[in-house]
């Protein structure tokens, strides 16, 4: 079995630079094209399919070009964030969770990491809207910080150790408003630290980030990201190692400040108790792809993914008292060959003779709730198939 194993995950050295230079060439390719777009506006320039939405994942993919071959982190998610309305996006670690929150911020780790296919529509409010996966670097650097903003997942390595607090804040409005004079920059941002309820305001703006706590840290994360009242949040793990009373004082300020300023909010957690005291919608997403999403209600009181039903199961219940914690068994396909069937099949313990077959479409079983599975396919509107790109069809 060892032998068997060893010999899957070998790769000779011939097979090793044919793949270095298809990565060389595309890479080159997707950057050339990037570039072009700088001449043209029309080949980022689109309309949401739903005004009401602030942001359309429409069959996005992004991939990784590693000297072993094509990860594809996320391959053909679709879903939607309303205006106004928060959105969970849970699923296990290596899901493409962050993946997808750095495709839309356009924050990939370039040239080995691409959006290759589909688009990520933003709306900008007058009737049209950006595809954030052809958008140069100009415009992204309008957006970031400004209309999207992101409260990173660990507040201490995203902090700089070097300047002091009011510095990073000050940063963020300075060069969003470079009509702003110094005074009016250091008003806005001890305004900022005081929404995010930090009480010694003045002696925080002059302190270094070594001097704070995790949950001090974290509001100054928070109060950087709402520093230009931005039209979404995205929140990576905004309560990882801070105790609880801090976790809930950190959301209970996302949730009074997203009302304040009218703004989205992603919150990426695997916390299930976070989504479900916080999300309007909650998206499920196993091996790069959304299995299942609806609102909060559907999903935890209705799961029908086989993956959602296991999450569920494997959270403690407060005043249950068992043996062990209930854990999904087998693992995650290799993402650099993942199966033309459901991800889930090889786990599964609900899994029928149609899994034999090609990945399941996306079937809507009621109006608000969505999930690729077939043991639904006779109960509901088949919606789409999830569509890889074949990388080598990209030169």
């Amino acid at each position: 079995m060892a032998q068997e194993q060893k010999k899957s995950s070998y790769i000779s050295g011939k097979e090793s630079r044919r793949i270095s230079r298809f990565n060389r060439k595309v890479m080159r390719k997707l950057e050339n094209e990037r570039f072009n777009a700088n001449k043209d506006p029309k080949l980022y320039t689109t309309t949401m399919k739903d005004p009401n939405n602030v942001v359309e994942f429409d069959n996005v993919c992004t991939y990784f070009f590693t000297d072993v071959g094509t990860v594809k982190a996320v391959d053909g998610i679709n879903f939607e964030i309303p205006k106004c309305s928060t959105v969970g996006v849970v699923g296990e670690s290596g899901c493409g969770k962050s993946v997808t929150s750095l495709s839309l911020m356009q924050l990939l780790q370039r040239p080995s990491g691409q959006t290759v296919g589909g688009e990520i529509r933003f709306n900008l409010g007058d009737g049209t809207a950006y595809n954030i996966v052809n958008t140069p670097n100009s415009i992204m650097e309008q957006i970031r910080g400004n209309k999207i903003s992101m409260i990173f997942q660990e507040p201490m390595t995203s902090l700089n150790p070097v300047f002091k607090i009011g510095q990073q804040v000050d940063e963020v409005t300075e060069l969003h408003n470079p009509g702003m004079s110094k005074e009016e920059i250091k008003a806005r941002t001890l305004e900022m630290l005081s929404l995010v309820g930090i009480a010694n305001r003045e002696g925080v703006y002059n302190m270094y980030p070594h001097e704070l706590s995790g949950g001090m840290r974290q509001r100054v994360m928070i109060a950087i990201a709402l520093a230009c009242s931005p039209g979404l949040i995205i929140a990576d793990e905004p309560t990882t190692a801070l105790d609880v009373t801090i976790q809930a004082q950190i959301l209970d300020l996302l949730r009074d400040l997203k009302d304040k300023i009218n703004s989205s909010i992603m919150l990426i957690t695997h916390d299930l108790g976070v989504v479900a005291s916080m999300a309007d919608y909650v998206v499920v997403m196993y091996a790069g792809r959304v299995v299942e999403k609806g609102t909060a209600d559907d999903i935890f009181h209705h799961p029908a993914h086989p993956y959602t039903i296991g999450l569920m199961k494997s959270k403690p219940v407060v005043g249950k008292k068992v043996d062990a914690l209930y854990n999904i068994p087998g693992s995650v396909p290799n993402p650099v060959d993942m199966p033309n069937y459901c991800y889930f099949r090889d786990r599964c313990e609900m899994r029928c003779a149609e899994c034999d077959g090609d990945y399941p479409p996306e079937i809507r079983i009621s109006d608000t709730h969505v999930v690729s599975c077939y043991r639904f396919k006779g109960e509901g509107e088949i919606l789409k198939y999830p569509k890889s790109v074949n990388v080598e069809e990209l030169l």
